[in-house]
């Protein structure tokens, strides 16, 4: 299995070679400007990176110092954003021409060398090396477990100027052998669905709880800190607001990246094999209260699982979200009045539970059905619970040594006693709470 992960890397860098290097990004981004204008005249938006090879190549050679393979990486850059733009169009978003200003330069082997305590990077004057600052310790980290492995080669990078210091964003890959099986020792694979939200981040259909209102104080905080230093107007409150963004971004990375964890340990611990999610696109219109913080939240950690999941050999999907809140995963009545708010209870079988739990189930089912092959067909076979699967008719199977149970007492039509739900903040702190998983 490949894994590909990116390790960002500062770099000592001299006045000499720094003014250097501001040259070569910003011809680097005049070439990428310049094949997207080229891409975007007339009603049909070129995409093709052969097409605009042929057409965009000499002149760009001959209207800038780069670089051959420079000058192939910006136009790559260019046509991918192009590209990009068209996919949010067919899905009925709103998308603009694209235009470069963040101070990049994307280089691969045929332009860089890449050594264990340095680089040699290609400028519009011939090449310069520059050597890393790497930590001096032997702790745990990316530089550790990536640049320093034998296993992993850096194949691509990213050159960032940021605030005056330089960075190289490494992209490496390795093959490895999973932790997790991809089938289960049964030759079947079981799923966990994920309900993404506004009061809760997000839920999975084993019954775990993410708390949003922590992600939503910081959110109100960075923007009542942002509206204040506006009002002043200064040099210095512009300056203030970048790190305050800084600030803002880091902390949330930090939040999402707690509760991929979380969600790759629980997968993980039931025996799941696939994770899925509802499909990302559209979702602030669905969502009531969605802000595009929210949004933005819902990608990275989509990303972050997916990067995550790929150690233990778990497949990350995206399932058509229609009606997964409206439906009621015990019985399969779909009407809008089954969930109010936070509460679902379904008008046909007085199935109730908490929305985003029964809506985590619904997207489970969802991929199970959709990939659903018949016996023999290695398709998944159930989605996992607090207690026990669903299969793909939503019928509730107990765990193993509990065949003779009419079912658990969590997912059961008959009540009786229900375990806790762990409910977790995006902090990471687990409470208890308790959740009502019957029908009257």
């Amino acid at each position: 299995m490949e894994v590909r992960r990116t390790v960002p890397v500062k770099l000592d860098v001299d006045s000499d070679d720094t003014a250097l290097l501001r040259e070569t990004i910003a011809e680097f981004l005049w070439a990428a400007d310049y094949v997207v204008d080229h891409a975007w005249q007339g009603d049909y938006k070129t995409t093709s990176k052969a097409q605009l090879q042929e057409e965009t190549y000499d002149d760009v050679r001959e209207q800038t110092r780069l670089h051959a393979n420079l000058v192939q990486n910006a136009r790559n850059k260019a046509a991918d954003a192009v590209q990009g733009v068209v996919a949010r169009w067919k899905q009925g978003e709103y998308a603009g021409k694209p235009h470069f200003s963040k101070p990049t330069v994307v280089y691969d082997k045929r332009c860089a060398t890449f050594h264990d305590d340095h680089v040699s990077l290609a400028t519009i004057d011939g090449r310069i090396e520059v050597e890393y600052v790497l930590p001096d310790d032997d702790r745990d980290t990316p530089h550790s477990r990536y640049l320093d492995s034998d296993d992993h080669e850096v194949t691509s990078a990213e050159l960032h100027n940021k605030d005056g210091e330089w960075f190289l964003h490494l992209r490496t890959k390795a093959e490895v052998e999973s932790d997790t099986p991809k089938q289960a020792t049964t030759g079947h694979s079981t799923v966990l669905g994920i309900d993404l939200g506004v009061n809760q981040l997000a839920v999975t259909s084993t019954g775990t709880f993410w708390s949003g209102h922590e992600f939503d104080h910081w959110r109100r905080e960075y923007e009542k800190r942002r509206a204040s230093l506006q009002q002043c107007g200064s040099r210095h409150a512009h300056e203030n607001i970048q790190s305050v963004g800084r600030k803002e971004t880091g902390r949330f990375k930090m939040m999402l990246h707690r509760i991929a964890n979380g969600i790759i340990e629980e997968a993980a611990e039931n025996g799941c094999t696939v994770i899925a999610f509802e499909e990302l696109t559209g979702i602030r219109g669905r969502l009531s209260g969605a802000s595009w913080g929210h949004k933005w939240a819902f990608e990275r950690l989509y990303e972050y699982v997916e990067y995550k999941a790929e150690l233990h050999g778990i497949d990350v999907e995206q399932v058509d979200p229609e009606n997964t809140s409206r439906r009621c995963s015990h019985c399969g009545f779909t009407h809008p009045d089954n969930r109010d708010s936070e509460d679902f209870e379904c008008l046909k079988c007085g199935y109730e539970n908490h929305a985003d739990y029964n809506a985590a189930k619904n997207i489970g089912l969802r991929y199970l059905r959709r990939n659903q092959t018949g016996d023999g067909g290695g398709a998944p076979v159930g989605v996992r619970l607090n207690r026990g699967t669903l299969n793909a008719n939503g019928e509730y199977e107990p765990p193993a040594g509990n065949s003779g149970q009419s079912g658990s007492p969590r997912e059961s039509s008959s009540g009786g006693s229900q375990p806790p739900r762990r409910q977790t903040s995006s902090d990471g702190t687990l409470n208890e709470a308790r959740s009502s998983d019957r029908a009257k």
